[in-house]
């Protein structure tokens, strides 16, 4: 990986794309770092304590801990990327988007741009809504008269604009710098966070020093396992099941086409991170609802004990969460991947999998091998999320999405490592290769 950076930053246009992206990575975080007026930060520290795991947590850690500062940036990427999968769900559903996103670059434009609209009405809700969450936390400064409606409209708007500046950051570094922005911005707010680890040690230290000594063992473990974590997901997000074709030969005139095999690659974690953004999501907005409506006990007991049960420890929580990741990864796999066009490709192409038929067996088949495939992805997903909610449990260790953030942070540089590669092969072709 340190031998790709170096042999990049020999090309002065990758050298200027890589400055680029780390200018708008630094400016990201300096965003994050600017408070919104009129809120005192200090009295949200009891929201965001304990990683029990709702929504907000999930957002804070999507901004590198902007949301629990109620800094410019606090949403963070978060409204454009929820907007990307929204579109994403409605162009299998609506005629217009399905076919703006098969117009070449004129419909991706529109496309972007009504994702863009999409974005901002998800920012203002997010907005909105979090807005009304400080206050019933009391960590306003007004919140009567004029004073107090001044500074909503302020607050609110605040957080609006600076996730649209966060999208329009991130669509810089796609037109001009290395790798994909909304990623890269959300793998330095994670990365951003890593310094809580060292807290997290001497606390660990700390209690083995009272007279627990079983923590002395804990801590090499998680070193371990966290190693072991990285390495798997690594595997995970490489892996893939190659399906070999066979091309018939054609004779065209007095030449000779065709006849080359090749292979369909299938990789087994296709989805990445959307299946666990999606049921993370969906299991923490319980959370999120009890926080917002401040339940009492004594007036809505059955609702207070739902709201109670399912948090980030219960094993309802566990069991929703694992069957909403095997579900999403399923459904997105569906809106994406078709067996049913890749099998007329292979037809019109004179492409045929050995030992199978063309037309629908060949669908048939892919469609076999997908599922197995789908299957072990979701297994392998479920495997990295649910091990740190075991350590939350059993040991008390504050390790909430970390299975998340694990996969996000390997997953985005394997993705800009690749970016800087095919870079390299286009615009120095025979350097990169005698290197």
């Amino acid at each position: 990986m340190l031998e790709t950076f170096r042999n990049a930053w020999k090309i002065e246009d990758l050298r200027k794309r890589l400055l680029f992206t780390l200018l708008i990575l630094v400016l990201f975080r300096l965003g994050c770092a600017l408070p919104v007026p009129y809120i005192s930060a200090g009295a949200l520290t009891s929201m965001f304590a304990g990683g029990n795991g709702d929504m907000l947590e999930y957002l804070n850690m999507m901004s590198g801990g902007a949301l629990s500062e109620c800094t410019l940036f606090a949403l963070g990427v978060q409204p454009a990327i929820n907007a990307s999968i929204i579109m994403q769900l409605l162009a299998v559903a609506i005629p217009y988007l399905e076919n703006l996103a098969k117009e070449g670059e004129e419909g991706q434009r529109k496309m972007r741009r009504i994702t863009n609209y999409v974005g901002a009405g998800i920012g203002l809700m997010l907005s909105i809504g979090y807005y009304f969450i400080i206050r019933n936390m009391g960590a306003l400064s007004y919140t009567e008269g004029f004073a107090g409606i001044f500074s909503a409209v302020v607050i609110v708007l605040s957080f609006t604009a600076g996730s649209q500046l966060c999208t329009w950051m991130g669509n810089q570094i796609d037109s001009k710098g290395i790798g994909n922005g909304l990623s890269l911005m959300i793998f330095a707010g994670i990365v951003a966070r890593w310094s809580s680890i060292y807290t997290a040690t001497t606390n660990i230290l700390a209690r083995a020093q009272n007279g627990e000594p079983f923590f002395y063992i804990m801590l090499p473990l998680l070193v371990v396992l966290a190693l072991v974590a990285v390495v798997f997901v690594v595997i995970l997000t490489n892996a893939e099941r190659r399906i070999p074709v066979q091309y018939a030969k054609r004779v065209m005139g007095r030449k000779m086409y065709g006849g080359q095999a090749s292979y369909i690659p299938i990789k087994v974690n296709m989805t990445g991170v959307m299946p666990i953004i999606f049921a993370s999501t969906l299991c923490s907005l319980p959370g999120l609802i009890f926080r917002f409506i401040n339940l009492d006990a004594s007036s809505h007991p059955a609702l207070y004990a739902f709201f109670s049960v399912f948090n980030y420890n219960s094993a309802l929580y566990l069991i929703v969460y694992v069957l909403l990741i095997v579900a999403f990864n399923y459904f997105y796999v569906a809106i994406q991947y078709n067996p049913v066009d890749i099998a007329n490709q292979l037809r019109k192409n004179n492409g045929t999998i050995p030992g199978i038929r063309p037309g629908r067996p060949t669908s048939d088949y892919l469609t076999k091998i997908l599922n197995y495939i789908i299957f072990v992805g979701a297994i392998g997903l479920i495997i990295v999320c649910v091990v740190p909610i075991l350590f939350n449990g059993v040991f008390g260790a504050s390790v909430s999405f970390g299975g998340t953030s694990i996969i996000i942070v390997v997953g985005v540089v394997l993705e800009t490592i690749k970016q800087i590669e095919s870079q390299m092969a286009v615009r120095y072709y025979k350097g990169f290769l005698n290197d």
